[in-house]
């Protein structure tokens, strides 16, 4: 018989045992992405209608303000084209008198006339005025009329403020919160010593912070030293008393705090007992008192980042420096501490960041000279309903905090911060 060769057995293409294994793959992980999107989904759902919607109206309120353009829109599209020598055209002038003879009758006044007293102290009673003693017939002037009913009509700041106001889009606010104003020629100047008001908050707010992130650093140190290396039993104890006032109401502590601080309270009764003091010390409605209430507050969340990196650092360390000739001072600062930085950064950062936008201590333990930048923002959106400057307020704040974010990052590595 011939030598033949048997026919090589091949598989077939469509039987692909390595493909349909990694398809199988595929879709297994597709599927335990979908579940776990699904089970983040409403997490998610909640931080978008409580957190990213509100800021993205923040900022679109800080720079857009339609309420002179939608209840005046005769005027925004006659005075836009103004150059400003001299009085308008009789066309704006007979913009504002129709203007205000519709939004007389539909009410739809209230809106422009108080952004516009906003800028300029009196416009309220000229929008809201004008409209009463305009005639019943088309006058043959409406310039000479709104002149003759109030002279502010001819006046090139009224005028100016008007055309400024007419737009969808202003700076107004921002400028505001920074203590800047645009004078007639649309320069950005800075506004007369007695109206400069934020400027000096915004200071005092990082002042305040700053000061409280520093004593919760000095105190929370030592504490969550102590917590890394004392033994189970007594470690568990002191971490209840640490996690303790996150168990109690922010305001019910406040209001501890006011008792304890007063004239007759417990600080001052022991002290003038033991003969410390003749007199009661001022330690409420002050800034010693918003530095304490805010510190004992807040203290907590510098402790537990330092704890959980004192924690990781091995003890052999420290018995490794003081075995090589190192004296226990020594070895610390050049070996324990440089460890201990992340824990540092990221506590800070928090403190920081949380006491940069409190508002119930300083508003119930501080005086007048004591209030933070929320305090202010919390007064213009409820009490002036002044939307525009609360949330120009509230979008410098958000700068300057990402500002000093990256500047901090910078300095000490996003890598520590994470790592705390």
């Amino acid at each position: 018989m011939p030598d033949t060769m048997p026919e090589t057995s091949t598989i077939p293409a469509a039987f692909n045992p390595a493909g349909s294994l990694r398809a199988s793959l595929r879709r297994a992980e597709w599927r335990h992405r979908v579940v776990a999107f699904g089970l983040a989904a409403p997490l998610i759902l909640f931080l978008v209608v409580v957190f990213v919607i509100p800021i993205i109206q923040m900022l679109t309120a800080a720079w857009v303000d339609r309420s002179v353009v939608d209840a005046m829109p005769r005027t925004a599209a006659a005075i836009h084209g103004w150059d400003r020598d001299g009085l308008p055209d009789e066309p704006v002038y007979e913009a504002i008198g129709l203007d205000l003879a519709e939004g007389q009758a539909t009410r739809a006044l209230a809106g422009p006339a108080r952004r516009l007293n906003t800028e300029l102290t009196g416009f309220r009673t000229l929008i809201l005025g004008t409209p009463r003693q305009l005639p019943e017939e088309t006058p043959e002037s409406w310039r000479d009329t709104l002149i003759e009913i109030d002279a502010r009509w001819a006046d090139p700041g009224h005028l100016v403020t008007l055309q400024r106001a007419a737009r969808a889009t202003t700076d107004y606010y921002i400028l505001t919160a920074l203590d800047l104003q645009r004078n007639q020629a649309d320069e950005i100047i800075r506004q007369p010593p007695e109206q400069r008001l934020f400027f000096s908050l915004i200071w005092r707010t990082l002042n305040i912070s700053l000061s409280v992130t520093a004593l919760c650093l000095l105190m929370g140190f030592p504490v969550a030293f102590l917590l890394a290396h004392v033994g189970g039993g007594l470690r568990n104890v002191l971490l209840i008393l640490v996690l303790l006032p996150f168990w109690t109401s922010l305001l019910v502590r406040t209001a501890a705090w006011i008792v304890v601080l007063q004239s007759e309270g417990i600080i001052n009764t022991s002290l003038l007992t033991m003969g410390v003091i003749s007199e009661p010390l001022r330690l409420i409605y002050n800034r010693a008192g918003v530095l304490i209430a805010m510190s004992q507050v807040l203290l907590p969340f510098m402790i537990l980042p330092l704890y959980a990196v004192m924690a990781s650092i091995p003890p052999s360390h420290m018995r490794a420096a003081q075995s090589l000739g190192g004296r226990p001072w020594f070895a610390f600062r050049k070996v324990y501490l440089p460890q201990t930085l992340p824990g540092v950064a990221a506590g800070t950062l928090l403190v920081f960041m949380l006491s940069v936008g409190y508002y119930v201590t300083p508003a119930l333990v501080g005086g007048g000279g004591d209030q933070m930048l929320s305090y202010f923002i919390a007064f213009y959106a409820n009490e002036t309903v002044n939307w525009g400057l609360a949330a120009a307020l509230g979008t410098v704040l958000m700068a300057i905090v990402l500002a000093l974010f990256v500047i901090y990052t910078s300095l000490f590595g996003l890598k520590n911060v994470r790592a705390g």
